[in-house]
């Protein structure tokens, strides 16, 4: 049986692709045959993937790159694509920020727009046009619960995952006629280093009490893990799912339905 959700002979770009859900999207890609082209702004961690892949003979090629920062972002593109087809881009960089509107100054709010939301319109502005001349191409977009819900003391948050969903249905509908589907995955909690150094920082001595109260605020009891969210990304960037585009795709534990139940 031929191999299913291959994306071997395609060119992809992740960014944020050095740790956490992103790294998991990364190797998921590179397994199943991508050419992976990586765009972190932490050096460390951009040091820390291709070390750990050296030895995998996966096609990966790490790129410092800030997203906010629209003209860089559209030279390295524009240099990715003289030597790699540019077919699928994962919109996946960002940052969060804790505290509601009163604990949210214009800094925190200009920090969040500019990775979160301005990131993926720069990424998605470079590439769009390379796809639409090339017959086509996918863009995945990682959203959040946030996106569609109210969470507590999630304000800045919330405000810039809204914004990457409706950009989400904007570019679906805008390039349907030129091949490029556009869908977004929310995810609820997910168990990253992210979580880990959240937890130390804010309740130290309770990290294994407030662990589980995070875990069992999710329906299923648990956080979701990185490699759940780079499976489904795999299906909806694969050509298995070229029947769907400008869909939102929640991967909650149950967070979304069966809390309002």
């Amino acid at each position: 049986m031929e191999t299913k959700f291959s994306l071997k002979n395609k060119g992809v770009i992740i960014t944020g692709g050095a740790s956490g859900i992103g790294k998991s999207i990364v190797t998921t890609f590179a397994k199943q045959g991508a050419e992976v082209h990586v765009l972190d702004f932490n050096l460390n961690d951009l040091n820390g993937l291709t070390e750990d892949c050296s030895n995998e003979g996966f096609k990966i090629f790490a790129h410092h790159c800030d997203v906010s920062n629209s003209q860089k972002v559209t030279e390295l593109i524009s240099q990715i694509n003289t030597n790699s087809s540019i077919d699928v881009l994962v919109n996946n960089a960002g940052v969060a920020h804790v505290g509601n509107i009163e604990n949210c100054d214009e800094n925190d709010l200009d920090r969040l727009y500019n990775i979160n939301i301005k990131g993926v319109f720069n990424c998605s502005k470079a590439c769009i046009p390379l796809m639409k001349n090339k017959g086509g191409g996918v863009i995945l977009n990682i959203a959040s619960i946030a996106s569609t819900v109210g969470i507590s003391d999630r304000f800045a948050y919330s405000m810039s995952k809204g914004a990457v969903l409706t950009m989400t249905y904007s570019i679906a509908k805008d390039y349907i006629n030129d091949n490029i589907r556009c869908n977004c995955i929310s995810p609820a909690r997910v168990h990253t280093p992210f979580v880990d150094n959240f937890i130390k920082k804010n309740y130290p001595g309770k990290e294994k009490e407030m662990f589980e109260k995070l875990s069992k605020s999710q329906p299923i009891g648990r956080m979701g893990n990185p490699q759940e969210i780079a499976d489904l990304a795999l299906f909806l960037c694969a050509d298995e799912a070229s029947f769907i585009t400008g869909s939102n795709y929640g991967i909650d534990g149950g967070y979304v339905t069966l809390n309002s139940k």
